[in-house]
């Protein structure tokens, strides 16, 4: 991995991405403390449907889907329309996956409403500068889950990880729309390991277009 150049500098748009349990807010937000950056994050916790959804997937998909895809359009237009963009910004989801839940949870019937919805609302959102994709093995993501210990997420079912994984990987495989980087999260420790979080910090300094992946020297 090459040295950071003197003189780099972050990207201004940062998406942090992977399934539940990979570590993305945790990412998210210490790289905005870093590198003076503004958080938006995800804000699951006020989602009035998705207990339920974990109880009741089918029954409950829609509303929940629908709950989190006006939520996020809403941040992202908060943030346009107050430039904190130009200032710097950190993300913990980036709104494309967001039809990446739609595929895995909803009918063919409820799909199509989603779609059109989706292709309303979200015509003109910001393409980040760089998206970092944190990837782990279920066991790790589940494991991670159960110890946090937030409530809601206790209803998640293993097999729906598996699947929510699967989707995930099927995504970034395909995706090309910013400059990507792959992390292996079950073997990167961001939160503990200071040589893992200061070499990635030294990475974002010479981003480069296309798809890259982040392995430290001091495995």
């Amino acid at each position: 991995m090459r040295e950071a150049r003197a003189g780099g500098r972050a990207p201004r748009y940062i998406a942090v991405e992977g399934p539940i349990g990979a570590g993305k807010t945790t990412l998210a937000r210490r790289l905005a403390s870093t590198l003076g950056h503004e958080t938006l994050l995800e804000q699951a916790a006020e989602n009035p449907f998705l207990e339920e959804f974990y109880r009741h997937r089918a029954r409950n998909a829609l509303a929940t889907q629908l709950h989190f895809l006006f939520q996020r359009v809403r941040q992202l237009d908060t943030l346009r329309q107050t430039d904190l963009f130009s200032a710097g910004c950190i993300a913990d989801f980036l709104i494309e996956k967001d039809r990446l839940f739609a595929r895995l949870n909803l009918d063919a019937n409820e799909h199509n409403l989603y779609e059109m919805i989706y292709e309303r609302l979200v015509r003109s959102a910001p393409r980040p500068d760089l998206v970092i994709y944190l990837q782990a093995p279920v066991d790790v993501l589940h494991e991670r889950i159960q110890r946090r210990g937030v409530a809601v997420e206790q209803l998640i079912e293993r097999r729906y990880l598996e699947q929510l994984n699967e989707c995930y990987s099927q995504f970034f495989h395909f995706y090309d729309d910013a400059p990507l980087l792959i992390v292996n999260a079950a073997a990167i420790d961001f939160a503990n390991d200071e040589k893992h979080y200061t070499e990635l910090v030294a990475y974002l300094l010479n981003v480069r277009p296309g798809r890259h992946y982040f392995n430290p020297t001091f495995f």
